[in-house]
């Protein structure tokens, strides 16, 4: 598979869900690690201090750095393998840590309004969602060649 088209919202979101699933695994992972490390310790909610936030901090540092990681070194995440899909600058080359980043800061912002940051690919003339034009990056859907 080499070039390729901006890919629609579907795609995006099918990747999303997979990705998500695949996330939900690494963090019960996780989880469990820390309460079989802890569990003689039995930190409770009303106990836990500034545990909590740590702990959440680390699912966070777990999620951001799933995708720095996929799209620095590949371009795609499992879910975008999965279907066909490729996250790249804006001439098409591997994204820096700098534009990866921004993408995902940006991403953020564009889907959690109901996803409309990213229905905006339909009325773009170049069909970029927000975040893409933003970060100046995009996602393609590979094609073979």
């Amino acid at each position: 598979m080499t070039g390729g088209f901006s890919a629609g919202f579907g795609r995006r979101l099918a990747a999303l869900v997979y990705d998500a699933l695949l996330l939900a695994a690494i963090m019960l992972l996780f989880t469990t690690a820390l309460v079989m490390l802890f569990a003689r310790t039995a930190i409770l909610p009303d106990t836990a201090g500034p545990w909590v936030y740590a702990y959440r901090g680390a699912l966070l540092a777990i999620i951001i750095g799933y995708y720095l990681l996929n799209w620095t070194r590949s371009g795609q995440t499992l879910g975008m393998r999965a279907w066909h899909l490729r996250a790249v600058d804006e001439i098409g080359r591997r994204m820096s840590p700098r534009a990866a980043c921004l993408r995902f800061l940006y991403g953020v912002i564009a889907w959690a309004p109901a996803g409309l940051g990213v229905l905006w690919l339909y009325l773009d003339s170049r069909h970029l969602a927000l975040h893409d034009r933003w970060s100046r990056t995009r996602v393609i859907h590979l094609t073979r060649s």
